[in-house]
């Protein structure tokens, strides 16, 4: 099967992942915010497994310098807090037990999401660059990160009133701007394959602070001290998973 065909097949296949969750919330609202808490301790696991485990191994093989990718791997961490900074002006986490629930605005959250989707999907075709293994698990990766922030969408655009049918509908091509990203990054292959240690090593300083600044915090804030056993449990799983997985597709 052609590259691009793979790329694209997985960007699609990441982003309908990744709405699960929400569809889920739009049935069972109750549920999914009980076990939130769960798919976000999974996610962390995963992140950081795919990041340790299979992105920084496949980059350290591609080149000799080992500190230049330590290098660009925290500059990937920096750069995203920054980025990300300036995103959420414009798209804030959003939760229905706090005051930022009541001033969002739904229209520049997807703007804010479809941005970061783009970069999903630059990410999930830098992999493939490097193997199909290495791509599939990034894109998987992708899937268990966005899930747990599909529902939080999901929930603001049904708090300001918008339809069921119209909250799938923008979700789902917000979703898949990935495929966007993914696009670009095929196109500018000959520009990317030279460096792409540093560009797998960039990724996995994104992951690394999606983990461990964006999704840790939240099972602080959601933890019950009954619920630790779970939480811990369910981010091992998430390492085995993809530990698993790796091993499986032979990355």
């Amino acid at each position: 099967m052609p590259l691009l065909a793979q790329i694209l097949i997985f960007s699609v296949l990441s982003g309908v992942l990744s709405l699960i969750g929400g569809v889920a919330l739009l049935g069972k609202r109750d549920w999914v915010n009980k076990f939130s808490i769960h798919f976000v301790s999974f996610a962390v696991g995963a992140l950081l497994s795919v990041a340790f485990l299979d992105l920084l191994p496949e980059a350290i093989e591609g080149t000799a310098n080992v500190e230049g990718l330590f290098l660009v791997l925290l500059s990937g961490i920096v750069s995203f807090f920054v980025v990300e900074g300036i995103v959420l002006k414009f798209h804030p986490h959003h939760h229905e037990d706090t005051v930022d629930h009541h001033h969002a605005t739904p229209v520049l959250m997807n703007i804010g999401d479809g941005i970061h989707n783009f970069v999903d999907g630059v990410a999930i075709a830098t992999a493939f660059l490097a193997s199909r293994e290495l791509g599939i698990l990034t894109a998987l990766a992708v899937a268990a990160h966005e899930l747990p922030q599909e529902i939080s969408d999901f929930s603001v655009m049904l708090y300001h009133g918008w339809s069921k049918r119209k909250v799938f509908r923008v979700n789902l091509i917000v979703s898949l701007t990935n495929i966007a990203g993914a696009i670009a990054a095929y196109m500018a292959r000959a520009f990317i394959t030279p460096i792409l240690p540093y560009i797998l090593a960039l990724t996995a300083g994104i992951f690394i602070y999606i983990a461990s600044a964006d999704l840790l915090p939240e099972i602080s804030r959601g933890k019950q001290t009954d619920k630790t056993l779970h939480v811990i449990t369910l981010m091992i799983l998430g390492i085995v998973s993809v530990w698993a997985l790796s091993n499986y597709l032979g990355v």
